[in-house]
Parts: C-alpha cells; sequence; structure tokens
C-alpha cells in the first residue's frame, strides 16, 4: 500500500514540483496539498495522511506552530520539514515540536523518497547537510545565531511578528491572550536587543531567519 502524503507550502510551484517528482514513486502517494499550517491540520483531521511534507515559513500559524499541534492531534502521523532553513535554531525546534524529520529544499530526490519511507516507518531522518551543519555548531568557537537564545513559543512569536501580524491576530490563531503574546513579545525584543518590529525583521533576516521574498 503507498504511502499517504500531505504537502504543506504556501508556493504552488514548490508543491506542484514535489507531487511531480513523488508521482514517478508506486510507494508513495501525494493525496492532497496545503497553502498553510491552518489548512494542514483540517486535511490531517479529514484524510489521515500517514507523512506530512511541511514548510516553515508561510502565512499564518507557519510550519512550527502547526507541526506541534499536527503531533498532539494526530500523533499517529509523521512529519518532515522541507525548508530553505539549514542552520539553527529551526532543526532543533522543530524536532523538538515533534518534526519526525528535516530536510532542506535543495536536497536530492532521492533523499526526499528515503526520508519519506524511513519517517513512515517509525524512523527518524535528518537530511545530510543539516545533519552536517548541526555538527559544526557544536565545534568550540562556532558562530551562535542570537535566535538560538528564543524559546519555542518566542521564536514562534517572532516568526509571526515579522510576517507584519498584529498582537490580538497572533493571540486568535496561538489560542492566547494579547496580554500573554505581548510578552512575549517583550521578551524575545530584550534577549535579542531590538526596540521595534523593523529593528527585528532586519535581525532576522541577517541571520537568515525568514526569507526577504517571502515577505508580502
Amino acid at each position: 500500500m503507498a504511502i499517504r502524503i500531505l504537502l504543506v507550502d504556501d508556493h504552488e510551484l514548490v508543491r506542484t514540483g514535489i507531487r511531480r517528482l513523488l508521482e514517478d514513486f508506486d510507494d508513495i502517494d501525494v493525496i492532497a496539498e496545503a497553502d498553510s499550517g491552518e489548512v494542514a491540520i483540517d486535511l490531517v483531521r479529514k484524510l489521515n495522511p500517514q507523512v506530512v511534507l511541511m514548510d516553515v515559513n508561510m502565512p499564518g500559524i507557519g510550519g512550527l506552530e502547526a507541526t506541534r499541534k499536527l503531533i498532539q492531534i494526530a500523533p499517529e502521523t509523521k512529519v518532515i520539514v522541507v525548508t530553505i532553513h539549514l542552520d539553527e535554531p529551526f532543526p532543533t525546534r522543530l524536532l523538538e515540536a515533534g518534526a519526525s524529520g528535516y530536510l532542506t529544499k535543495g536536497c536530492a530526490v532521492a533523499e526526499i523518497v528515503d526520508a519519506v519511507r524511513q519517517v513512515s516507518k517509525g524512523k527518524r531522518f535528518i537530511g545530510s547537510d543539516v545533519a552536517q551543519q548541526l555538527a559544526l555548531t557544536m565545534l568550540p568557537g562556532s558562530d551562535k545565531s542570537p535566535f538560538d537564545a528564543l524559546s519555542q513559543r518566542e521564536l514562534q512569536v517572532m516568526l509571526m511578528v515579522t510576517q507584519g501580524q498584529k498582537i490580538q491576530e497572533i493571540a486568535d490563531k496561538l489560542c492566547l491572550s494579547p496580554k500573554t503574546v505581548s510578552t512575549y513579545r517583550y521578551r524575545l525584543f530584550e534577549k535579542l536587543d531590538v526596540k521595534s518590529d523593523v529593528e527585528l525583521t532586519h535581525l532576522a533576516m541577517r541571520h537568515g531567519m525568514i526569507d526577504e521574498n517571502n515577505k508580502d
């Protein structure tokens, strides 16, 4: 029986490309696509895919929060992150959120297929380039990102703030009070030594935390 896949990426061109690549393999079946974390959660509830291929930077709650919620509502569904983000803290935070695999969009087709097959059997899979980068960050004297200091929730709020989402909007999507979101925002401002959303966005761009071309 083929492994049922849900593709989640806000770019239709990316989803189409991955779908066409996976169509060549008889043991893999792309059953649906989603352009946001919110849509992905609804489709997982309805379709019960075995594996979700999840982007990180998307409008709305994004891939980090979507991964966390998917693991809560459907722990049998496995999430493989497929993103442009190679550096920390993304790999560690997504794996902490419950992802079973982590790949970059520059990986080979064979690596995506291998990841899907391995993860569907309950194993973990880290892309070769990601594994190498993780190993390098463990070396003495390696450069650390200031974003490493953020908690998972602070990182999530940071991603949503840099998308231009307002406090109330973030609160509604994360099921938090506006006061709690404001507290997270204040803490990440302190940790990153920034004083405004604009400064935060510029810092995030410099460290590759957000894709400038992905911003609306």
